[in-house]
């Protein structure tokens, strides 16, 4: 909670309060209103009539000597702390400035660490009238080379799961949770609130996600979401520091991280700087007057991301699309301050380097100030140059997508962006493959699609996928036939790009925005006491869930393993569709991985001449969905949605 304006405590003698601090420093939990301010506030208590320093949170908790970027700001939180004056003596680290804004509560330290400076424990010493107050803060030694740190890439199958929906491991209620504002009892009756699927819950179900085949995990957001409603999805922040202790505790993070690493599973953890929780501390107690954009929250986003880069734009239209609020409990922040997009920016590296994340997932990237967000990306890689990072760029077509990737050739803006997602592949999802395939309809729009790929700098960097947290799943219903819905998973896994499945989409599970947010975000069967279904095991799941889940696998550990080189790395070569027949080609060398589909739901009998110059009469290849010997002749015949996956090796 955020600190008060309470002033009135008296001193200690500075040395014991020093000792205090230390004692109780093992102890420190990252919320306001902390055992360390408790400490403070119970020594002031004991002694003469002055007025000492509190210090209620110093962020970041610790940081580590040998980065990249040699000034590290610390964000001291405390009451009237603005008028404190701050002396430190650690060699190789100098305080450069101390900064107030408008809040009396806030003291901004930017310290120089130089790059021979050792791990240890500085003493930040707080002076205020005269009255001291010392604070350890830790420099920690690097355990990684930062280019160690592995991002995920086109090798990978992401993998995304709402924490709340996955599975619940605790037996019994998180610990921490007492200072919570809103629900941390799970009620499962209700569509929009916590259902209490937690962290232990993802690490109970590692070797079943190891087992399906995918090689990395988008864990939607974790950190504190202290707001009405319970906040399930995660995407209303109100500390930037703390893992939500209803999915569990920073150490738990960093153990599932781990864990997930043992297992060839890489980890990419969802973020979000466009806005914050509007239970956030700062909304109490902004640091300055320009913290948030329109802090009175009566300007609301137009999410109309054309007006940035709308040459005839007005300076209206643009001020509601960045500087609009998300929704009415989703305030704005202005990544223009400087000292708050610094804040942002060390959150992000803090994080990769205390749980050896493999990647950030930025949600509503382009509704947050450009030129901030670049010099975000640019940061965070320059730390980590191995690292990736995608941003959700919702745009109904390709040249919008296109805009925000490194490198764009229509952006006069360099983003330093790696990866961008697909979503016009997600939006035409349903027309290209539930459709029937003639010269214009059917599998021609994922032809017309992927024609459009000039537009991007680096198409093996697209996020590529048919539904996630915020669309309908690409299955509305339980489909009678999987015909079409083979044929999807086949080309997501073969073609171009990162891809990434939905939690569930192994089991058939589906669901319509239409009925509720909550229907897309259904709790997955068997990861919950009660359950009368356990769909992570053969036995639990009904035998067209074992059919989707057999053959889903099938894919994914041929993709992670003898194909894994030229599906990630290869060429793409394709063919537009005729007769209702789509082909297209991955090479790199003499590997050679080959793909036929049929867009319809009749049998096709097609001449092969159109593809000789990949498929020359007489070529035998294994199909790897029959595990038989297939051989090319002038004429073949496809079943209805037939998938065909050649390969040479």
């Amino acid at each position: 909670m955020q600190a008060t304006a309470e002033t009135g405590r008296t001193a200690i003698d500075a040395n014991l309060l020093h000792l205090s601090i230390i004692t109780l420093k093992a102890n420190l939990p990252m919320k306001r209103f902390s055992l360390f301010s408790l400490a403070l506030l119970a020594g002031a208590s004991l002694f003469g009539a002055k007025k000492a320093p509190m210090i209620t949170n110093v962020e970041p908790p610790y940081w580590w000597t040998g980065m990249q970027n040699d000034t590290l700001q610390v964000m001291v939180t405390g009451p009237g702390i603005a008028d404190a004056s701050v002396n430190l003596d650690y060699p190789g680290v100098s305080l450069d400035k101390a900064i107030a804004l408008d809040s009396p509560n806030y003291k901004f330290l930017y310290l120089v660490i130089s790059p021979d400076t050792k791990p240890g424990t500085l003493q930040l010493e707080f002076n205020l009238k005269g009255c001291k107050t010392t604070v350890d803060y830790q420099l920690k030694a690097r355990d990684r080379k930062p280019e160690e740190y592995d991002g995920f890439s086109s090798a990978d199958v992401l993998y995304l799961l709402m924490p709340d929906r996955f599975s619940q491991g605790a037996t019994t209620e998180n610990a921490g949770c007492n200072d919570l504002q809103y629900q941390t009892t799970p009620d499962r009756t209700q569509p929009s609130t916590r259902h209490g699927g937690d962290i232990q819950g993802i690490m109970n179900h590692l070797d079943y996600l190891d087992s399906l085949g995918v090689t990395a995990l988008w864990v939607c957001p974790v950190l504190e979401n202290d707001m009405p409603g319970g906040s399930y999805h995660g995407y209303a922040t109100t500390d930037y520091y703390r893992i939500d202790p209803r999915f569990g505790s920073n150490e738990e993070w960093q153990q599932l991280v781990a864990e997930a690493q043992k297992r060839g599973i890489k980890v990419v953890m969802d973020m979000i700087f466009n806005h914050s929780g509007s239970n956030h501390p700062w909304m109490k107690d902004m640091p300055s007057a320009d913290w948030y954009n329109h802090p009175d929250g009566k300007n609301l986003t137009n999410f109309r991301l054309s007006t940035l880069h709308d040459p005839y734009v007005s300076d209206y239209d643009l001020d509601h699309t960045v500087n609009g609020w998300f929704v009415p409990d989703m305030p704005d922040l202005n990544q223009r301050n400087p000292h708050l997009m610094k804040y942002l920016i060390q959150n992000s590296i803090w994080w990769v380097e205390s749980s050896k994340i493999n990647g950030i997932r930025m949600d509503t990237y382009p509704y947050a100030d450009m030129k901030a967000m670049s010099d975000w990306a640019a940061d965070v890689l320059r730390e980590y140059p191995s690292f990736n990072i995608v941003g959700e760029c919702w745009y109904g077509n390709e040249a919008g997508s296109a805009f925000w990737q490194r490198g764009s050739k229509i952006n006069p803006v360099e983003t330093n962006l790696p990866t961008v997602m697909d979503f016009k592949l997600s939006i035409d999802a349903h027309k290209m493959f539930d459709a029937q395939t003639d010269p214009w309809n059917g599998l021609n729009h994922l032809y017309d699609h992927l024609a459009l790929d000039y537009l991007f700098p680096d198409p093996q960097h697209i996020l590529t996928f048919l539904d996630n947290h915020d669309t309908d799943r690409f299955l509305l219903e339980e489909p009678d036939s999987l015909g079409s819905w083979k044929q999807a998973m086949a080309f997501l896994l073969t073609s171009r790009g990162i891809p990434q499945l939905y939690y569930g989409t192994e089991i058939l599970m589906h669901g319509s925005k239409k009925i509720s947010d909550g229907h897309i975000r259904l709790d997955f069967p068997g990861g919950f006491p009660g359950d009368t279904t356990d769909a992570f095991t053969p036995e639990g799941r009904t035998p067209k869930q074992n059919e989707a889940w057999d053959y889903l696998s099938k894919l994914l550990r041929w993709r992670r393993g003898e194909a894994n080189d030229v599906i990630a790395k290869g060429s793409l070569k394709h063919f537009m569709p005729q007769n209702g027949i789509y082909t297209y080609e991955r090479r790199l060398g003499d590997k050679r991985v080959v793909v036929m589909m049929n867009g319809n739901d009749t049998p096709v009998t097609t001449t092969m001449e159109r593809t000789l110059e990949i498929l020359p009469y007489g070529t035998t290849m294994t199909d790897i969905v029959s595990e038989r010997p297939v051989t090319i002749t002038g004429e073949m015949t496809f079943a209805p949605r037939q998938v065909v996956i050649l390969q040479n090796f």
